[in-house]
């Protein structure tokens, strides 16, 4: 597999150095000069795979003879073990939940593939890999026990202040060992432009090796690509050929993953992009003009995002032909209020808990199936994160209804491990010379 910046699409560098590299200095994103479209006898057939055979199939696919077959499946076999289920709401209605692995986010796919990548491309004797990570909430808690114990690697998350719930603050600043948390007095899109900033700094460069665990990196990208065709896979058994997918945006990583899964054969009649207050890219759609903006604070918060970093590849996916994409993807955007009036309406209809996140791309969907009926078409909305992660936004009539997992009661007894930091450059740069 050989990668290219977005910004010259004249270098040329394998999957290991972008893994470990993670963004290019010229401040683009890498993505493979090739995507091979998958053959049609396993797209006809992939119902009869598991989510691990899926897995193997797509990733080698993509990477070619970046990781040998063997050595390949057993990462995959390890990292990826855990559901993805796609549950049925109504007739064409269905969610696919992504909270089944350890951190109860579908940052896990993503995060435990990584670290088991790098594990991999890690020589004896090599230098410590520092991962660096901004968190808007779930990446940080995936990325930290994804890498918790990983030899010869030390991750910081950085995550803003008073801007993550309690369980997922506990998640990413209880670890220890090689794991540290950083408290950022900003907005996620600073601690971004933190990361960002440092993977250019030339003296920072100089004495670590760094590298991201954020969606910039491709590594996290494949993965994610995996549930998209191991739900088809399941719509597949219940004799459904057409699919759309509404699903919650921030930094794009996730929509992006999708995309890339399209480009590769999946057939998908439409992606919805369904965003909170920060709604850059549903402008965009609509208007044709990408204008970032800052990120304002919202019940979901894990998609506040006003510069979605992942837009350049999607962009780089379609050649910037912004017709063609519009063919494929649809914006919608939502406030707080109608956020929680679908946590509600979900509930009292369905039975069914979703979090803030997993309301949006549910109203998303319903509301472009308003305008878009279809008989054999199933619309799929991604569920991201467990709803015990978002207790205070829920009444208590819903709140009742979670079943909170084991591993979130653990926290609570946990100490708290945190760095508290502001929001310049200086400072977080300081912070990294000072440790040893």
């Amino acid at each position: 597999m050989k990668l290219y910046s977005t910004n010259n699409t004249l270098s040329e560098v394998s999957f290991k150095d972008a893994v470990f590299n993670s963004m290019p200095q010229d401040k683009g994103l890498y993505m493979p000069y090739t995507i091979p479209r998958l053959d049609d006898e396993f797209i006809n057939n992939i119902d009869k795979y598991t989510l691990p055979e899926i897995a193997f199939k797509v990733a080698q696919n993509l990477l070619g003879d970046s990781i040998p077959e063997a050595d390949l499946k057993a990462l995959i076999d390890e990292a990826i073990n855990f559901p993805a289920p796609i549950v049925k709401l109504e007739d064409n209605v269905y969610v696919l939940e992504l909270f089944h692995g350890p951190s109860l986010a579908f940052k896990d796919f993503g995060a435990r593939f990584m670290s088991r990548v790098m594990s991999y491309f890690l020589e004896p004797g090599e230098k410590q890999l520092d991962v660096l990570v901004a968190t808007s909430g779930d990446t940080g808690g995936a990325v930290a026990l994804g890498f918790l114990g990983v030899p010869n690697t030390r991750v910081t998350i950085l995550y803003p202040k008073g801007k993550v719930s309690g369980v997922q603050e506990q998640q990413l600043t209880t670890n220890g060992q090689n794991i540290r948390a950083l408290e950022v007095d900003g907005t996620f899109d600073d601690c971004q432009a933190l990361v960002k900033q440092a993977f250019v700094d030339d003296e920072l460069n100089e004495k670590f090796r760094l590298t991201s665990a954020n969606s910039i990196n491709i590594a996290r990208l494949v993965p994610q690509t995996f549930y998209y065709f191991n739900a088809y896979a399941q719509l597949l058994r219940q004799g459904i050929k057409k699919v759309v997918f509404s699903v919650p945006s921030g930094n794009f990583g996730n929509i992006g993953a999708g995309l890339l899964a399209w480009k590769m054969g999946l057939p998908v009649e439409k992606f919805i992009a369904a965003t909170n207050a920060n709604d850059t890219v549903p402008e965009f759609l609509k208007t044709g003009v990408y204008e970032p903006k800052p990120s304002v604070a919202t019940l979901s918060n894990a998609m506040d995002v006003g510069n979605p970093s992942n837009w350049v590849r999607i962009a780089d996916l379609f050649k910037n032909d912004t017709e063609a994409l519009k063919e494929l993807v649809v914006g919608f955007k939502y406030d707080d209020e109608e956020t929680v009036k679908a946590i509600n309406w979900v509930f009292d209809n369905y039975g069914y808990v979703v979090c803030p996140h997993t309301a949006i791309a549910w109203q998303a969907l319903t509301d472009y199936k308003q305008d878009h009926a279809a008989t054999d078409t199933a619309g799929v909305f991604l569920s991201t994160a467990h709803p015990c992660k978002f207790p205070d936004v829920f009444s208590e009539e819903v709140a009742a209804k979670i079943d909170v997992p084991e591993q979130v009661k653990e926290l609570e007894s946990k100490t708290k491990l945190a760095i508290a930091i502001s929001k310049d450059f200086a400072d977080f740069k300081g912070y990294l010379l000072g440790v040893d």
